[in-house]
């Protein structure tokens, strides 16, 4: 199931190559050893093997999300990073119209698929964005059984893709 849910998502973060020239991408390699890099267009390995654990970008443009042993997160071209991902069946969080989940002190915020912060990480709970909306949660508590956790009680309110609440 695990690696099921990497190949998924590295399918799907693959499909975002933000419109710019394919000279300029860096597409995702594997050597023998299975260690993950990043190369040119020439095969220039620009991103060295194994710097990160995992890459599950596949089409590096502007954003890459990479595990860096301490958690997912998104990196720029420089490699700074940006911000951690919010992880959801043990993978990064899928991106929903447009937008993924981030973390940043136990909060949850937004990003979009250029690197960019739409939302700041402000809600203890949040779902994906749906049909331009999503339901976010402040006071909410995490819940745990088995393996799967859950969220429960707080105030919940639904916000438009600004941030802004809708009633």
């Amino acid at each position: 199931m695990k690696l099921v849910t990497v190949f998924l998502t590295i399918c799907l973060f693959s499909r975002v190559s933000f419109g710019q020239s394919n000279n300029n991408i860096l597409h995702l390699v594997t050597n023998k050893m299975n260690l993950y890099g990043y190369a040119n267009s020439k095969g220039k390995v620009i991103v060295p093997f194994g710097k990160y654990r995992m890459c599950f970008t596949k089409k590096f443009d502007r954003l890459a999300i990479v595990d860096t042993g301490d958690g997912l997160v998104g990196i720029d071209r420089k490699e700074n990073v940006l911000f951690k991902i919010f992880i959801f069946d043990n993978g990064p969080d899928q991106p929903s119209n447009g937008l993924f989940r981030i973390v940043e002190d136990g909060k949850i915020g937004y990003a979009d698929l250029n690197g960019k912060i739409i939302i700041q990480p402000k809600y203890d709970c949040a779902y994906p964005f749906k049909n331009g909306k999503a339901e976010v949660g402040i006071g909410c508590k995490t819940k745990t059984e088995g393996e799967h956790t859950m969220w429960e009680d707080g105030e919940w309110h639904t916000i438009d893709k600004k941030g802004n609440r809708i009633k």
